[in-house]
């Protein structure tokens, strides 16, 4: 059975300045940023149910340094899997008004509820992201179907398929938050994806102010 980790980059200066800044490569990490990546590797090679067996991370900056952080934890080289990058929003990229980000939050709250046709302002579907992620995620299925791989990716797209791959989590309600390094846990079988953890707190206590894309 495939475990597959997603984990959330740690913090940015976009993220601290609450500014929705999606295009490639981005932003690298802060200082907390850092720290949130290290104590993340930490906590995966403590996790009782067996070690990490492959480390990827989106093509963004960030994600491929908090990867750099997390590799000398888990004792692997981490790779990039084209695809996995944050959702694209168009017209708000950017902006941190209130205005650009509630019209971020809106629109993903409709894909939470199912309408993934509805779109970011000049930018990406939820249809997009899935069209171009979903790919992704069974290649590194194909290619690990045992063991556990972590795939440090983005805030609101990795909530989106995980919502899209177990058929949506009610017990969430709709607070689904994932702070920087938080991590949501999947198991992929013969019967497809389960949700086996939802892990919103950034790892070693060391929090993030709420972002605008992280929830």
């Amino acid at each position: 059975m495939l475990r597959l980790v997603l984990a959330r980059h740690g913090q940015t200066p976009a993220n601290v300045e609450r500014i929705l800044d999606t295009v490639l490569p981005g932003p690298g990490l802060t200082d907390l940023g850092r720290l949130q990546a290290e104590a993340l590797g930490k906590e995966l090679v403590a996790d009782p149910r067996g070690p990490v067996t492959a480390l990827v991370s989106s093509p963004a900056r960030r994600a491929r340094e908090t990867a750099g952080l997390v590799a000398p934890a888990v004792g692997l080289t981490p790779g990039v899997v084209e695809g996995t990058h944050e959702v694209q929003v168009g017209d708000l990229e950017g902006r941190n008004d209130d205005d650009s980000i509630a019209r971020f939050r809106a629109t993903y709250d409709a894909w939470r509820e199912g309408d993934v046709a509805a779109r970011m302002p000049g930018g990406e579907s939820g249809r997009d992201v899935l069209d171009r992620y979903l790919p992704a995620l069974e290649g590194l299925r194909a290619e690990h179907p045992d063991g556990t791989v972590v795939l440090i990716s983005h805030g609101a797209v990795l909530r989106l398929v995980a919502h899209a791959l177990v058929g949506g989590i009610p017990e969430l309600g709709s607070d689904d938050h994932v702070d920087n390094c938080g991590r949501i846990v999947l198991g992929a079988d013969h019967a497809g994806w389960s949700l086996e953890a939802w892990r919103r707190e950034a790892p070693g206590g060391l929090a993030s102010t709420r972002d605008a894309t992280g929830g």
